[in-house]
């Protein structure tokens, strides 16, 4: 089992704040196996009968742990009133810590009665990052990485395995899409999720993917809405602060994970030209993981410029550009969205910086960083008190 000190550190600092933890996630990211790594905990699987039964009366249940203790709730949305027994837990026992796991978020199904508002944290575990790729699963190949993908298991495996993936998406709409949004039409779903995954980092145009998929245009819409409630897409919305010629309704949206967009795309190896959009779904990750994706955007105007990704922190702005090659980097939609939006931090996101550093562009200042600078930029100083754990291990 690979320590993953990054999430465990994440789910003891939302306990700090929250009673509950809601750790949400794909199907095989590698949930269960987080929670495990827990210690001195309570364990139920809520798939097993005999587990659901302990939870049938759930003040009883609660009340034979000790006073202090944490209770691991695995696959949660099994229960028949999920959110009334982490309620109960939640109001009745103050001193209980609550970490409940399941594969979308708590508004994935009608079981969930309450949001737990003021109750809980979620954190969404994203396929392994490249941060950890590097420090804790001792991989320094990118390509392997980006082809074999981060979910633990495929990430691990010494080639890829088509056969892995082709599981993957027939437990993925039998045991997440169909079970939780009742959506019949197999054929018609895993199409259009394949031709997103294809088309990863691209803008969602609705009416061209309901003339290729030969389904109306709101059944899009409603399959790739479950798609994002289960975490297998990631829709970017495009920011815009009433520029005239900036795109302000077409969402971005990126497939999940790379192993997924190259199995997707056919591919059994990456090529050079290859590599620049596929890093820039690794970058995406760990903004996700800092900041729970709240601000986050793309910026894109009618003249073609664009960034990546942006991230609005109240009244300003960061932007994210993500290179292989710091050289390549061209300043030119940095500098028409700086005219505009002239507050905030500026990133060059590269995987081979050894040092942060900073570059002049005209008026413009750029950091150029690796993914764990980045992260502890974004998130202050827990994420350079697990830098130091890190290295001293």
């Amino acid at each position: 089992m690979i320590d993953r000190p990054y999430w465990l550190s994440r789910i003891q600092a939302a306990w700090q704040k929250r009673p509950i933890v809601w750790l949400a996630g794909v199907r095989r990211v590698g949930k269960t196996t987080l929670a495990r790594m827990i210690t001195d905990t309570t364990y139920l699987n809520c798939d097993l009968p005999s587990d659901t039964r302990r939870l049938e009366d759930p003040e009883l249940f609660f009340r034979s742990l000790p006073r202090n203790g944490i209770v691991v709730l695995d696959e949660i949305h099994r229960l028949a009133d999920p959110s009334r027994v982490l309620k109960i837990a939640a109001d009745a026992f103050p001193g209980l810590r609550i970490l409940a796991t399941g594969s979308s978020t708590l508004a994935a199904t009608r079981k969930f009665k309450d949001a737990l508002t003021g109750r809980k944290i979620v954190l969404n575990l994203t396929p392994v990052l490249w941060t950890e790729t590097t420090a804790d699963f001792g991989i320094r190949d990118i390509e392997r990485r980006l082809l074999n993908g981060g979910l633990p298991e495929f990430l691990l495996s010494p080639v890829k395995d088509p056969a892995l993936f082709s599981e993957w998406l027939d437990s993925f709409y039998a045991r997440d899409i169909q079970e939780l949004f009742a959506v019949r039409e197999r054929a018609g779903f895993l199409n259009l999720f394949r031709l997103m995954l294809r088309q990863s980092a691209g803008l969602a145009d609705y009416s061209a993917l309901s003339r290729e998929c030969d389904i109306s245009r709101a059944t899009v819409k409603a399959y790739l809405e479950a798609m994002s409630i289960a975490y297998a897409l990631i829709p970017l919305p495009p920011f815009h602060g009433g520029g005239r010629r900036e795109i302000v309704r077409r969402p971005k949206v990126y497939g999940f994970d790379t192993g997924f967009v190259t199995y997707a795309r056919g591919w059994t190896e990456i090529r050079s030209d290859d590599l620049g959009l596929l890093w820039e779904h690794l970058v995406l990750d760990i903004l996700r993981a800092a900041t729970g994706g709240e601000g986050l955007h793309y910026w894109r105007d009618k003249s073609g410029r664009e960034l990546d990704f942006v991230l609005r922190r109240g009244r300003e702005v960061d932007t994210f550009e993500c290179k292989l090659n710091p050289d390549r980097f061209e300043p030119d939609g940095l500098s028409v969205f700086r005219a505009s939006y002239p507050h905030g931090r500026n990133y060059l996101v590269c995987p081979d910086v050894k040092v942060p550093y900073e570059r002049r562009f005209n008026s413009l200042t750029v950091k150029v960083v690796e993914g764990h600078a980045l992260d502890a930029s974004l998130r202050g100083s827990e994420a350079g008190q697990l830098e130091q754990t890190r290295s001293r291990r």
